[in-house]
């Protein structure tokens, strides 16, 4: 799912629950999250406020994901918020969102890069997207990486705080040789 949303599901039978990447994506935005800072690079003197906003919104939501897992992850979405993944059923609500999010942050990391954000014109609602990346083990221990890109949209409330109102993420396509060798062929 991802940031962020997302690019894979993985099953409970995995040993940490649903995960979802990419928004689950995704999301966060210098990658590092030791290194990130709650403040967006402001160093581009043409970048549009709304943009910050949404870019610091997005190290906010990678940061409490690095630390906290799939409980960060959907702490930050909106009652009626939504998750897309490849594959997978529409997970749709907080609730929901919460019940497949289960995954530790020892167990699974979640990182992700904006490529851009776009803030609407009633400065209310945006979106973010870009590439996000995801590391854990499968049931028998052994390495498992995803990588994809995601979309987030964002919606301010009315209480003024920014929630997750979509969160959808594809995984990036297979290399060069893997993408047209049929099953069992060589």
């Amino acid at each position: 799912m991802r940031r962020r949303f997302f690019p894979v599901i993985f099953l409970a039978a995995a040993g940490f629950g649903a995960v979802f990447s990419g928004s689950l994506t995704a999301r966060a935005q210098m990658l590092n999250p030791q290194a990130q800072t709650s403040e967006p690079n402001l160093m581009d003197p043409t970048m549009k406020p709304g943009k910050a906003v949404l870019l610091d919104l997005e190290a906010k939501f990678a940061a409490d994901v690095a630390a906290r897992g799939g409980a960060g992850f959907a702490s930050w979405f909106a009652d009626d918020g939504v998750v897309l993944s490849n594959g997978a059923a529409p997970v749709i609500g907080k609730l929901a969102i919460e019940k497949a999010s289960t995954w530790q942050a020892s167990n699974y990391q979640l990182t992700w890069t904006p490529t851009d954000a776009v803030m609407g014109p009633s400065g209310d609602m945006g979106y973010t997207w870009g590439h996000y990346e995801g590391r854990g083990k499968d049931v028998n221990g052994n390495p498992v990486e995803t990588s994809g890109r995601y979309m987030t949209v964002w919606r301010k409330e009315k209480d003024g705080s920014w929630k997750v109102t979509l969160d959808a993420g594809a995984n990036d396509a297979p290399s060069g040789g893997d993408c047209c060798k049929l099953p069992g062929a060589n």
